[in-house]
């Protein structure tokens, strides 16, 4: 392979964050790249490119019985002039150990209770759970040679307290009950259902957890429509409160191409800001012709080369990833139009006898690629599916099928969920021969949970 082919291939495999910084370096490095600036005649109106990595499909609630995120912020004593002298970050981290920390020395307490804290905090797992017990912590606390402090283990629980207040609402618990507990306590006064949705968490929180929900209404004597009132508001709660606090950033993605509807027809065109534009600085090109110096001249000679190198490998980079987005919007035109039920099946072979390219090819431009569609933006490798035979003797694509489960269970009766045979045999009567293996598999692909975890009060 030639030194440019090499370059050629390793550009389509960055995506376009990775290609930025690849050209960033190129600027530094080579004085015959320059950045083109746009011109008052050519300079395009800004487009919202910047948008949050999606997971390739529409958002999808969660199933019946998961726990939906919910973060509460809580005020924080003030720093007053008489606290302990001690480091405060300008900002809070993302590590929720430090974060928690960060909140402490916020507040006003003495030095033994913020030992004790610092102790407590270090006992707490990455979901905000304190796993070691208080008296655990305390004969390390107290068994500590360095340490010349008395310590009561009705401090100890006087500093939990303290804890349970900070930032993620029911951080610092001891079990799912107190974390629940925490959490109600702090939801905005009047907020409806919450007293029952305490008492349930408080005295029933086994059955609510077995799903024992004739023997919950019997125990609060709540109507079925009441009962599940408090039961949704206790699922909005967030069992894993410390999972809120990590340290990996939000990812985002700049769509490679735009698809548009033009005249009854799909467009396909470069998102202009996915990479700088590059020119051939004309002054030291100049001198790579001129200069007498051998050796300064064969050195601009040699980054005009690169440099050409690099230009050219840019265009094939560009040309490709729009040669390969225009063959998978022909395929997939259906799904533009009527959503993902209307997904064709594709496979990357496919593409690629299209375009006249290798296959390994199509999986470089398809890999961390994103086009943005009136439908939102998709990585290119959402586009492909593998297939299941109909009735008909035609196919559907697996990404259809996942759809159509979606919806199926969607419209169940809350009350008489559908098991995955029913499924199987509705979709069978759709013409799609589908086992009921299969629907199992997707079905937990999508975190939808089976038919007995799915039972709700009509």
């Amino acid at each position: 392979m030639t030194p440019q082919l090499q370059q050629a291939i390793r550009l389509l495999q960055l995506s376009t964050f990775e290609l930025r910084e690849e050209i960033q370096e190129a600027l530094e490095s080579n004085p015959l790249l320059d950045l083109e600036e746009p011109t008052p005649d050519t300079e395009q109106e800004p487009r919202d490119g910047a948008t949050e990595a999606p997971n390739g499909a529409d958002i999808i609630d969660p199933p019946e019985g998961e726990w939906m995120d919910v973060r509460n912020a809580l005020p924080i004593t003030p720093n007053t002039p008489d606290m302990p002298d001690r480091d405060i970050p300008e900002t809070a981290t993302d590590n929720l150990h430090d974060y928690l920390l960060w909140q402490l020395r916020l507040t006003h307490v003495s030095d033994t209770d913020f030992a004790i804290a610092n102790a407590l905090i270090d006992a707490v797992d990455d979901d905000g759970y304190l796993i070691d017990s208080l008296e655990s912590i305390h004969r390390t606390l107290v068994e500590d040679p360095d340490d010349d402090i008395e310590i009561e283990l009705g401090e100890m629980e006087a500093v939990l307290h303290q804890l349970q207040a900070l930032d993620p609402a029911g951080v610092c618990a001891r079990d799912l009950r107190e974390c629940l507990l925490i959490q109600l306590r702090n939801l905005n006064s009047g907020t409806p259902w919450c007293d029952e949705a305490t008492t349930i968490v408080d005295r029933h929180l086994d059955l609510l957890a077995r799903r024992e929900l004739t023997k919950l209404k019997q125990k609060t004597r709540l109507s079925d429509e009441d009962l599940q009132e408090v039961v949704d508001l206790i699922r909005s709660l967030n069992p894993r409160p410390g999972g809120q606090i990590g340290n990996a950033e939000t990812q985002y993605v700049i769509p490679d191409i735009y698809v548009t509807r033009q005249n009854d027809s799909w467009v396909v065109t470069l998102n202009p800001e996915s990479s700088p534009k590059l020119k051939i600085n004309p002054y030291y090109a100049g001198l790579a012709k001129d200069l007498s110096d051998r050796d300064q001249a064969n050195y601009l000679r040699g980054q005009l080369q690169e440099a050409r190198w690099l230009l050219k490998s840019l265009q094939t980079r560009n040309e490709t990833l729009v040669k390969v987005g225009q063959c998978i919007v022909e395929h997939q035109q259906d799904f533009l139009e009527h959503g993902e039920e209307s997904m064709k099946p594709l496979v990357l072979r496919e593409v690629a006898e299209q375009v006249e390219m290798h296959e390994s090819t199509i999986s470089r431009v398809t890999t961390r690629k994103y086009m943005h569609t009136p439908r939102g933006i998709f990585e290119f490798k959402y586009f492909f599916s593998s297939h299941l035979g109909t009735t008909d003797g035609g196919e559907r694509s697996s990404t259809a099928i996942r759809a159509m489960i979606q919806k199926i269970v969607a419209e169940e009766e809350p009350g008489k969920p559908l098991s995955d045979s029913k499924i199987s045999k509705i979709l069978l009567d759709k013409g799609i021969n589908v086992a009921r293996r299969t629907v199992a598999k997707y079905r937990e692909a999508m975190s939808i949970q089976p038919s007995s975890e799915r039972k709700r009060l009509s």
